[in-house]
């Protein structure tokens, strides 16, 4: 990809601006979830290990360029220190950074500054004076053409952190330069919210996956009657261009041929299973919540065939059982593969995190990404700024 890593950089005596992403969730104060700031302790550790001094620049929360109380990173600290073993210097403002003492320091949230969402090349100097080294581990943050993630990149010697370095190898395993047969299960509720990736993956794929309201679209644009299904009428002509765009590439895309069908969105509510594609004819107050026992079949199959899936969205309203059938079914089909060594599965997005959190197998997946946003942006294939910028 062209990206140094930190064994690329002589780093002892040096001082490293390490950009991470430590916005986690805060309740009164305390942080409930410190996955994000366990996953950036490898970055720092060989860092400090290799004889290099430490300044974190994070963001919290959407300040907006001003200095808001309750966005403050100190009330992370606590919970950084925990995760690191080892005090870390809080650094209250820009004018006290040169100052600060120790190996490791955390400046005060940098989107308080309004130059670093303008990307501002001068206020980037002003960060650039504080090292000698950029390393960014927030690929969640990658997306964002910020003075700490993009301009920043470009005035000192740049390279990934450990974090930022297993998302991109993983990333690239999965979409660049995959072992094929290649496969994804796409799904969520809406085709209007991931019609870039759709058309981005049907070029790149043998197989494609769609589950969740957004097959409804699918299936209803062939001709399907879904009652009150969820569905968007003005993205059925998408829907037809994606399957055409496929087939023209070759890419076999599998829609749900049945489904568990409810009258009410509750949990343990009646239903049956009903058959869907092609010829569906629903009541008008009948909805489809997920996929159905011969579509977990049509997947499960699928799935034997492939080397490498990516995996971005549930294939029902899983949140709510027994809608989470096909998924948790699904899920737990890849990861055996994965765990027999015959699949490479890539995941990302928070309800796939969550969805296969709830299956139990998000351990056995190869990589689940938590960056969002960058994960999806990388999947639709755009240029990413914070990686572009360290040369990717």
């Amino acid at each position: 990809m062209g990206w140094k890593t930190l064994d690329d950089m002589d780093l002892n005596g040096k001082r490293v601006l390490l950009r991470v992403d430590i916005n986690v969730p805060v309740e009164e104060g305390r942080v409930t979830d410190a996955t994000r700031i366990e996953r950036i302790v490898p970055t720092v550790t060989d860092i400090l290990a290799h004889g290099g001094k430490v300044t974190l620049l994070a963001h919290f929360g959407r300040p907006k360029g001003k200095v808001v109380e309750d966005m403050s990173l100190k009330q992370v600290l606590p919970a950084l220190e925990k995760a690191l073993g080892r005090n870390v210097t809080f650094v209250p403002s820009l004018d006290a950074a040169a100052e600060a003492q120790g190996d490791l320091q955390l400046m005060e949230n940098i989107r308080f500054y309004p130059g670093e969402e303008a990307n501002d090349e001068g206020f980037a100097r002003q960060l650039a004076a504080l090292g000698d080294i950029y390393c960014n581990d927030a690929f969640s943050a990658a997306h964002r053409a910020h003075a700490s993630t993009e301009a920043l990149a470009r005035l000192l010697p740049a390279c990934a952190g450990r974090l930022m370095q297993a998302e991109l190898s993983a990333l690239e395993a999965a979409l660049a330069k995959p072992e094929r047969p290649v496969g994804a299960v796409v799904g969520g509720a809406k085709v209007s919210t991931k019609i870039a990736l759709l058309e981005n993956l049907v070029n790149k794929l043998d197989v494609l996956v769609i589950g969740g309201g957004m097959a409804n679209t699918f299936l209803a644009a062939l001709g399907a009657d879904l009652g009150k299904s969820l569905q968007e009428p003005d993205y059925y002509d998408t829907a037809k261009d994606i399957m055409a765009q496929a087939e023209k590439a070759g890419c076999r895309v599998i829609l749900p041929v049945d489904g568990l069908v409810a009258r009410d969105f509750a949990k343990g509510a009646a239903h049956e299973v009903a058959q869907l594609c092609p010829d569906a004819r629903l009541a008008e107050d009948q909805m489809v919540l997920d996929a159905g026992p011969d579509t977990v079949a049509l997947v499960e199959s699928a799935f034997a065939g492939l080397r490498t899936l990516i995996w971005n969205g549930p294939m029902g309203a899983f949140e709510i059982p027994p809608f989470d059938t096909a998924t948790v079914a699904a899920a737990r089909a890849a990861a055996k593969q994965t765990r027999d060594g015959t699949l490479t599965s890539v995941a990302g997005g928070g309800d796939t995190v969550a969805a296969l959190n709830q299956a139990g197998v998000a351990e056995d997946f190869t990589y689940i990404s938590t960056a969002g946003g960058a994960f999806l942006e990388w999947m639709e294939g755009k240029t990413l700024p914070g990686v572009a910028a360290l040369g990717g």
